[in-house]
């Protein structure tokens, strides 16, 4: 949304250039009066003028000026059920439940791991915008599991190294439609955003390089638990790739699951869970190993399936 404004130029601005004008006229900084004019949102007398353009008495300037958004901001609040795995000075460990976001967002006025840790008290302190410091990675809202938060500024530059170097273990269990053949595989599938939805991935030819490793653990009526590895971490990289193979994540009718099959087994969402994390410690270099547990709503309606819903 913006405010539009027509006001004629009055005598004490004749002669001065557009963006100066503009910035004494409506309070604005000059930098910002520049930009309204480079984005086409200024008119003098009808035309859409160049910044140099100097100003005549009389003359009709009209100025669109688009709201600006709200600073984000860590909004202290306890989540429930998320779990603190592991903390210490320099890093803490959270299995996060579904319907959580990382941090905040445009968009996004639920629940964050970012509030629920400022909530409980504990630290974060390092560089990066205010409302995502500490983030190295992330997990989906819709996604359930283990993530790593750092809280100091060395913990915080060695994870983001680590993680943009492949060098963190991160496992997921993943029920899938049907039974991916073979059993056992690798999925090398570039990955970007969907030129259809701006909302979905996609693997696309000059996406970026995608892997996903996977193991069937065990075949169910319809389905199969599979046990995947990531290489990479792509937004949605899991969902994708498993619809890619045109056996979707049960639940997950956004890339392609059968509805009548997650209401049969009384899921609401996409049956993923990230189960372990495995890494070199930012600090003390020894490596660790952080696991998790189904939580209740995937252990129901894995055990649905199996008891032959």
């Amino acid at each position: 949304m913006s405010e539009e404004r027509t006001v004629p130029v009055p005598d004490g601005l004749a002669g001065e250039r557009v963006d100066v004008g503009i910035a004494r006229l409506f309070g604005l900084s000059r930098t910002r009066a520049a930009d309204l004019v480079m984005a086409g949102e200024v008119e003098v007398d009808g035309a859409m003028p160049a910044r140099s353009t100097r100003l005549e008495p009389g003359a009709m300037l009209t100025v669109r000026i688009p709201q600006e958004a709200p600073p984000l901001e860590v909004r202290p609040s306890i989540v429930e059920g998320m779990g603190l795995v592991h903390q210490d000075d320099d890093i803490v460990v959270i299995d996060k439940p579904v319907g959580v976001a990382a941090h905040p967002s445009a968009g996004w006025s639920g629940p964050t791991v970012l509030g629920h840790l400022a909530g409980a008290g504990v630290s974060i302190v390092t560089s990066g915008d205010p409302e995502r410091r500490g983030i190295v990675s992330r997990l989906d809202v819709g996604t359930s599991g283990l993530m790593v938060v750092a809280r100091t500024e060395r913990a915080y530059t060695v994870l983001k190294d680590a993680f943009r170097a492949r060098e963190v273990s991160k496992t997921y269990h993943a029920l899938c439609q049907g039974r991916p053949m073979p059993p056992q595989g690798t999925i090398d599938s570039p990955i970007g955003r969907s030129p259809n939805h701006h909302y979905k991935f996609a693997v696309l030819r000059d996406g970026k390089p995608s892997v996903t490793h996977y193991d069937v653990m065990e075949e169910l009526p319809g389905a199969a638990l599979c046990e995947v590895r990531l290489e990479t971490g792509r937004t949605h990289q899991i969902r994708v790739h498993f619809s890619a193979m045109r056996h979707p994540l049960v639940g997950d009718p956004l890339y392609g699951s059968d509805p009548t099959l997650a209401a049969r087994i009384g899921l609401e969402r996409q049956w993923l869970h990230a189960m372990e994390l495995s890494f070199v410690h930012p600090v003390t270099r020894e490596q660790v190993t952080f696991t998790s547990r189904y939580p209740a709503d995937l252990q129901h309606a894995l055990d649905a399936l199996r008891e032959g819903a």
